[in-house]
């Protein structure tokens, strides 16, 4: 699906200059197949048919390769990049803003069991986030938001907000003493 008021040729350009002006870049692969599978969809042609089983073998191709599943329903804003590939899943029915950027092994999920296509996340303009971080819920997450890497996020977030994951925890293991780290050798503080 192309953003609101763009054509396919728009989205893909955009989506070309944002992710690396490759066609190498997994980023842009995922967001280029995306768009043309959207497109592909509203097409009432003869050619309809053959358009979306080859928007289809595009997804499975950059799924299976890539790492990246994102599904055709989702709604992308303008200039999505995807910054890594790798362990990324993105709920069907998840809405981006305009310049949101994704890294990897980042899940976008639905959380409990509630109504499958309402329990999804809603992303504001801007948003960047980190490697690793879960993204759960029907939660909406404002414009500008940073959501580090490995954060969770199970509630809104309001604009201009920095979400980061808590501070590891040390424990001494049994059999262990205080303060050694692997190999018996003492840890940095």
């Amino acid at each position: 699906m192309t953003p609101e008021g763009t054509t396919l040729r728009q989205a893909l350009k955009e989506a070309w200059a944002r992710n690396d002006r490759s066609l190498a870049s997994p980023g842009f692969g995922a967001v280029a197949v995306h768009h043309f599978t959207g497109w592909a969809k509203e097409q009432r042609h003869p050619w309809q048919l053959p358009l979306r089983v080859l928007g289809r073998a595009g997804y499975v191709l950059v799924r299976n390769v890539y790492g990246i599943e994102l599904p055709a329903p989702v709604r992308l804003g303008r200039r999505f990049r995807i910054a890594h590939a790798g362990g990324i899943v993105i709920h069907p029915h998840t809405v981006f803003g305009d310049d949101c950027l994704v890294r990897q092994n980042v899940t976008i999920g639905a959380a409990g069991n509630g109504d499958f296509q309402e329990n999804h996340p809603t992303f504001g303009d801007r948003v960047d986030i980190g490697a690793g971080a879960v993204v759960m819920g029907r939660v909406r997450i404002g414009d500008d938001v940073t959501i580090g890497p490995n954060a969770v996020v199970m509630t809104d977030v309001p604009s201009g907000t920095v979400v980061v994951s808590p501070q590891p925890r040390r424990m001494t293991l049994p059999g262990r003493p205080a303060g050694a780290g692997a190999g018996g050798a003492p840890a940095n503080p």
